[in-house]
């Protein structure tokens, strides 16, 4: 029987999904289901870590339903990743310790402040490249130790693990067989030297985190082992993990030095690959590991805005003005322009290149004559805004200029968006033909290991462009409006 399908878990932050695809790189089965959300405290957010397993594991058995295949074709299982969100599991029983802290969460940000106020800053970003800031898992996993009864002693002997959410997806689906991360995820904890490519002891010290807890890093692309006995009819190799954004960066094909990429989904993510040398930022932005495959590693720039697509799900919800997401762009061209109103998303702080965790969402410039159309223009655009941020960062660093940007997730379907950002950015912006770019990195991943792909060139040959949105503003309409954006920007800032 023909084995020559890839199954590719894409655990998110607000669903869970999974597609199968086959060796052509198109989707012939999916499935997804969205999780609860939990916000116990302002600046609070959790998930239920067995809801993520049962929600990821609904949608696997789902999409084999879809597609028409058995566990017996898929040559192997990919998965990506929410990055940073942190779960603390007992060895035992595995079963969690206390709710997920996800990367959104901002109760670290005291412990951040610590960390900078003993002189530790410029150290962890040489080690890590990354800022000190409470979107990584590493000051997650502190306060679990400190706060949750127990957990400090219980760590000492031995007796929990820490994962991001692809740890504790292996762990499930070996039934605690395994208990590993790729490089892309261990880069993300505040914990991992990225140049000596090892948790590293001083961190640890200085964040007060256990060894004993910390997963095998491994390879991005390599079978890991198998599913255990009674989670499919048969035991399904595991061959390919990478974060989300790293997933996405390789399923855009975007394999050389200077090519980029940005996701707009829960949050927006613009990476660009750097090569096999780490760049690293004098604007604030993330140098990250982007995969390992074989003995080589490839790193990117990334800048991470935190409100991206969930100012539009914030629109629906809690404004009330739209009922379905899909609805905002059509709400959005009621009006002209945005009529002289921003929107700073910073419902948890601003990410790059600005990382202020005390700044909070402001609308500004609302008249009399402002209207629901403007409000949702303005949302549209402030995500626009915040990309053009990073890019600029991002060349200012690399000294390389940006020809074209290829684009991804829900928001990237909205062509009111996507014309915006191109006028903004100045440059020519590419769909991907695939959207789902993300899921099909880590199928990639994973199908590389396993024989149904031979190489990164015959992947990067599947890639097709979809609808592309050419710049049509003038250089000063667009550097006027950044520069109001600006200043919306610094009113939002220190708010708390």
């Amino acid at each position: 029987m023909e084995t020559s399908y890839v199954m590719a878990l894409d655990q998110g932050t607000t669903s869970s999904r999974t597609i199968i695809f086959d060796a052509k790189g198109e989707a012939v089965g999916r499935s997804q289901e969205e999780f609860t959300q939990h916000f116990p405290q302002p600046g609070w957010v959790e998930h239920d870590a067995t809801e993520i397993w049962e929600s990821q594991l609904k949608t696997a058995h789902q999409a084999l339903v879809e597609a028409g295949i058995t566990a017996d074709q898929v040559a192997g299982i990919g998965i990506t990743n929410q990055r940073e969100t942190t779960v603390v599991w007992d060895r035992a029983t595995g079963d969690p310790i206390c709710p997920a802290i996800v990367w959104q969460d901002r109760r670290t940000a005291g412990l951040c402040d610590d960390l900078k106020a003993a002189g530790h800053e410029q150290a962890i970003h040489r080690k890590t490249g990354l800022v000190v800031d409470a979107y990584f898992s590493g000051t997650k996993i502190r306060w679990i130790l400190d706060h949750v009864e127990g957990a400090r002693e219980r760590a000492q002997k031995g007796e929990l693990a820490f994962g991001t959410v692809d740890s504790w997806l292996v762990w499930k689906l070996t039934d605690g067989k395994l208990h590993i991360t790729d490089v892309s995820n261990a880069s993300r904890t505040m914990l991992f030297n990225i140049e000596s490519m090892q948790w590293d002891d001083e961190l640890l010290e200085w964040l007060g985190v256990e060894r004993s807890m910390l997963p095998e890093v491994r390879s991005s692309s390599e079978v890991y082992g198998e599913t255990a006995e009674g989670v499919f009819e048969r035991a399904i190799p595991i061959a390919g993990i990478a974060g989300d954004q790293q997933a996405a960066l390789f399923g855009q094909a975007c394999h050389h030095a200077g090519m980029a990429k940005n996701t707009y989904g829960t949050g927006c993510f613009l990476l660009m690959n750097t090569g096999t040398e780490p760049v690293f930022s004098k604007n604030k932005l993330l140098t990250t590991v982007a995969w390992q495959i074989g003995d080589e590693v490839n790193y990117a720039l990334e800048g991470s805005v935190f409100m991206g697509g969930a100012v539009v799900q914030w629109l629906r919800d809690q404004l009330g003005i739209i009922e379905s997401a899909d609805e905002v762009e059509a709400l959005a061209a009621t009006v002209e322009d945005n009529g002289g109103v921003y929107f700073v998303p910073a419902f948890a702080g601003l990410g790059a290149p600005h990382w202020d965790p005390d700044a909070r969402a402001l609308i500004v410039g609302l008249t009399r004559g402002s209207n629901k159309g403007h409000i949702a223009r303005a949302a549209l655009e402030g995500i626009a805004y915040q990309s053009v941020e990073l890019l600029q960062a991002m060349e200012a660093d690399s000294g390389i200029k940006l020809e074209e940007l290829r684009v991804d997730g829900a928001a990237s379907m909205n062509a009111l968006l996507m014309q915006f950002q191109a006028d903004m950015l100045g440059v020519k912006v590419v769909q991907a033909r695939i959207p789902e770019t993300t899921v099909l990195g880590a199928a990639y991943l994973a199908g590389l290991a396993t024989g149904v792909w031979q190489s990164q060139e015959q992947i990067a040959l599947q890639w097709a462009e979809g609808q592309s949105f050419e710049a049509t503003m003038e250089a000063g309409e667009s550097e006027d409006k950044m520069e109001t954006w600006g200043r919306a920007v610094e009113r939002s800032k220190g708010w708390v």
